[in-house]
């Protein structure tokens, strides 16, 4: 069932109230997804955009995290919109029916292809980041850091949903050989070895400028994390598209981190820990969605799709040892 959204006219009194404008404020929708609503305010001569979500806020500490990276990444010279808080200092704030509101700069942006972006534009990108990110050993507001990128399911987990009768099954089957291998790259996370990281830098949420500036959004995510796994990460989120492994583009994006001083370095086997580990929980939530009668019908056409890529993009052995050799000689 799609939530039910605010209108813009009393989103409109609610931000004049909370932001202390005033004269015409002006509220228009945009895009819609399950969740939530992204709309288009004008006031004071400026544009924003207004992300309302249905359902719990993000903690302070997340909030704060968030807010100081991007302003860290803004400094070292990377395109972000920026979070603006309330009169109160509040970077969330409630809005009608459980939902919260945030307030972001509003910039012009488009999706790019992987294959039309410039691999050392990402790889400058990405050591921007990681150069202006301040050490961070536990998830904000405190704990190890996070399961999902460091530990995959258990190995006897996935037979049972091979069973379902669901038509991704046998393409699930098909995959399960190759589990053991490649859960074996799998290691706990060195909290002392992290930094403060984005830690969902996929295709979405890369996009760009007419000036064909790359902007960072969604940094909902910001934790700890090994800066090198992150960059075995974003090597195969935008290079590796099932069998379609740009090992050229791989490398020079590689290169190019290096050369702009990124921190961050892929030289072994457990350097893929973050890809494999969130490829393979995401992969299996979607699956629990899909097969979990009390979801919504929504939701479980949404897991059907993002199982098919899901299944499509989790990355083989093989093309992990292909990645390791590429970049070999790179240092």
């Amino acid at each position: 069932m799609t939530p039910s959204m605010g209108s813009g006219s009393d989103l409109a009194a609610r931000l004049r109230v909370a932001y202390g404008w005033t004269g015409d404020v002006r509220v228009e929708p945009g895009r819609r997804g399950a969740e939530g609503r992204v709309w288009r305010v004008t006031a004071g001569g400026r544009q924003y955009a207004l992300k309302e979500v249905v359902g719990a806020p993000p903690a302070a500490a997340a909030v704060a995290a968030q807010v100081d990276l991007m302003q860290r990444a803004a400094a070292a010279g990377v395109r972000v919109a920026a979070s603006h808080p309330d009169r109160a200092g509040r970077h969330v704030i409630p809005g009608d029916d459980g939902s919260w509101l945030r307030l972001y700069d509003w910039v012009d942006v488009r999706p790019i292809e992987p294959s039309a972006c410039g691999a050392r534009s990402l790889g400058v990108l990405l050591a921007r980041l990681h150069r202006s990110a301040p050490a961070c050993g536990s998830e904000p507001g405190g704990g190890v850091p996070s399961r999902w990128y460091d530990r995959a399911p258990d190995l006897t987990s996935w037979s049972p949903l091979c069973t379902s009768g669901a038509w991704w099954c046998d393409r699930l089957t098909a995959r399960l050989a190759e589990l053991p291998l490649l859960c074996e790259r799998v290691t706990p996370t060195d909290p002392q070895r992290c930094l403060s990281c984005h830690r969902d830098l996929h295709p979405e949420n890369v996009l760009v400028e007419a000036s064909g500036a790359l902007v960072v959004v969604d940094w909902d995510d910001v934790g700890p994390a090994q800066p090198g796994r992150e960059l075995a990460k974003l090597v195969f989120d935008w290079f590796c598209d099932g069998p379609a492994f740009d090992l050229q583009a791989a490398r020079e994006l590689y290169s190019a981190y290096i050369d702009e001083g990124g921190p961050g370095r892929v030289v072994e086997a457990s350097d893929f820990s973050m890809l494999v580990a969130a490829r393979l929980n995401f992969l299996r939530l979607q699956l629990r969605i899909a097969l979990d009668p009390h979801a919504s019908r929504e939701h479980r056409a949404w897991a059907d799709q993002e199982i098919d890529e899901a299944l499509r993009i989790l990355p083989t052995p093989r093309q992990l040892g292909e990645a390791l050799e590429a970049f070999s000689d790179v240092h």
